[in-house]
């Protein structure tokens, strides 16, 4: 498991409560095992997100912590929702996270045999039977918190008689949802989980990896331990909504007497404020073309943040920062976007970037001619070189670095204020030019002062405000995504009343289409990032980026809102 996660020196930590758990039993020689193994079971039914990223983490870590082994395994025993496209895209997001499985990737689905012959040894052992009620009356029957659930008429059923119906499902001989394999144990246990649970239903459809070999599929509480044994994984560390189901899961390894049993121990699960994590809240978004599908740069997927341009160092920051609790965790999406900021800013080359162009015209700048200024591309760290951008009579500003009728504070260009061009000249406005119609300025006049030149050590007057530029004739177009927060706040998210357009931010993605780039930038490859001067931290998109247009998307601002919280 050599990957970037081993450059967290983990011995100058302390232990977290798992860990301490781990070490304890391990000592103590509690647990009849060879080596640790932990797993993350994910259904392929979705995309994995940041929360997902969290689960990865604490397992991973800890199998590598204690020298053992780290199971994906692709918890696929529901047809009706999971498919390939899935699977392949959770291979793809725990790579690129460098949580690397290597080869011990595994399905439940292989396991189908196997679970079905423990589930005739628990009818065998008296502990199952096959029930008629529909789901309706099952759900009915099971009672409330605070009142018993009823016995299924079927539960009197004889061992021979639950054989041979159960046989019979697996033959395909009942529809779908005509009947159900039930665990017979405690319809008046005060833990809803325990009150005769299903084993197994009947669904008749094909299967992304078995096809039409199976009609009936197990549910993940009484899968998960048995695909726990059967891997021979010692730890099965899960978020805390599963402790009201460990005593199914030691349930099932006890009465089918599974020696050594895995053991069950949850964590706290992590709340991420700021954006969206249920999965069923995602897919609706995704179904209901609200977002631009599972890797629109607005959602927590991992899909998502790559292609928005975060990196799998700013995210094992942010999961290392947070560590493991043993209750419910809420983190602000800032702190994410602080180790981001922390790691770009030493990394990335800090480029200029027009987003919005005013045209500005040196007329005592020698037409024709060129100038290459050098430029340093990261003035965080030297050993990144420099780079030459043409500098030419012609440029581009940005609108908003220019105001006709200045206030006080404004350090950029106005008529009576001269500015610095950033690497190049003081620049100084001389007359504006107006669309005769609209009154717009359309372009700027201007003169320069060629004493001035950046590096020359001039040691005239001063000038307050430095501003960036591209050159007219050497500007790459490009499309520019400005992204923010998805939704508009907290309460909007669980408000049942309202739409999901009304509980959109308006100004979540907004576009600008006529943005210029110094030529740098003309080669780039798509997800390479870049501090553009100024406006923030951007890369290029992954779908929509061609040889003809640069598209960018923010990734993060400059401004980093994390320590003033």
């Amino acid at each position: 498991m050599e990957n970037m996660t081993d450059s967290i020196d983990e011995n100058k930590r302390p232990l977290n409560f798992l860990e301490s758990m781990i070490a304890e039993e391990l000592s103590e020689q509690e647990l009849n095992i060879q080596k640790v193994c932990t797993r993350f079971p994910p259904e392929p039914n979705g995309y994995l997100h940041i929360g997902s990223a969290y689960a990865i983490n604490i397992n991973y870590s800890i199998a590598r912590k204690f020298g053992g082994k780290f199971h994906l395994r692709l918890d696929d025993t529901n047809p009706l929702k999971e498919d390939m496209e899935y699977v392949k895209a959770i291979i793809e997001d725990m790579k690129w996270l460098q949580f690397d499985p290597e080869q011990l990737i595994f399905y439940g689905s292989d396991y189908s045999n196997q679970l079905y012959e423990y589930a005739v040894q628990l009818i065998q052992k008296g502990r199952a039977y096959v029930c008629d009620l529909s789901a309706d009356e099952v759900h009915d029957y099971r009672g409330t918190l605070t009142e018993a659930g009823k016995d299924s008429p079927y539960r009197v059923r004889t061992v021979e008689e639950n054989l041979d119906l159960f046989a019979r499902m697996k033959q395909g001989e009942f529809p779908t949802g005509a009947r159900v394999l039930r665990a017979k144990i405690d319809m008046a246990s005060p833990n809803m989980n325990m009150r005769d649970p299903v084993l197994y239903r009947i669904i008749h459809t094909h299967h992304y990896r078995t096809g039409n070999d199976w009609c009936i599929y197990p549910m993940y509480d009484y899968a998960h331990p048995l695909q726990d044994a059967i891997e021979e994984i010692t730890h099965s560390l899960c978020s805390m909504e599963f402790k009201d189901h460990r005593p199914l899961y030691e349930w099932v390894l006890n009465s089918l007497e599974i020696q050594p049993a895995p053991k069950q121990s949850e964590f706290g699960r992590l709340n991420i404020r700021g954006t969206v994590t249920s999965k069923r809240y995602l897919r609706e978004l995704v179904s209901g073309g609200i977002v631009d599908g599972w890797d629109d740069p607005r959602l927590p997927t991992i899909k998502g943040l790559r292609r928005r341009g975060y990196t799998p160092e700013s995210i094992h920051r942010f999961l290392e920062e947070i560590g493991v609790s043993k209750g419910w965790c809420t983190i602000d999406i800032s702190l994410l976007d602080h180790f981001l900021r922390d790691h770009l800013k030493k990394t990335v080359p800090c480029v200029m970037a027009v987003l919005r162009p005013l045209k500005v015209i040196i007329t005592n700048y020698p037409e024709g001619q060129v100038e290459w200024l050098p430029i340093p591309n990261n003035p965080e760290d030297d050993a990144l070189g420099e780079r030459e951008v043409p500098f030419s009579r012609v440029l581009y500003i940005e609108r908003e670095d220019f105001m006709e009728n200045s206030v006080k504070g404004f350090q950029k260009l106005a008529p009576e204020q001269e500015v610095r061009l950033k690497g190049a000249y003081y620049l100084r406005c001389e007359t504006i030019v107006k669309d005769p119609e609209t009154g717009e300025i359309t372009e700027l006049h201007c003169t320069y002062d060629p004493l001035t030149k950046s590096g020359t050590g001039f040691t005239g007057r001063k000038v307050k405000g430095t501003i960036h530029w591209v050159s007219e004739e050497h500007a790459v177009k490009a499309s520019v995504r400005l992204y923010d927060k998805l939704l508009l706040d907290e309460e909007a998210l669980q408000d049942v009343d309202k739409e999901w357009a009304d509980k959109i931010n308006p100004d979540s993605f907004i576009e600008l289409t006529d943005c210029l780039v110094e030529p740098f930038l003309s080669k780039s490859l798509p997800e390479s990032q870049f501090q553009f001067m100024r406006h923030g931290y951007f890369c290029v998109d992954s779908r929509y980026s061609t040889e003809e247009l640069l598209v960018f998307n923010r990734i993060v601002s400059l401004k980093d809102g994390w320590k003033k919280k």
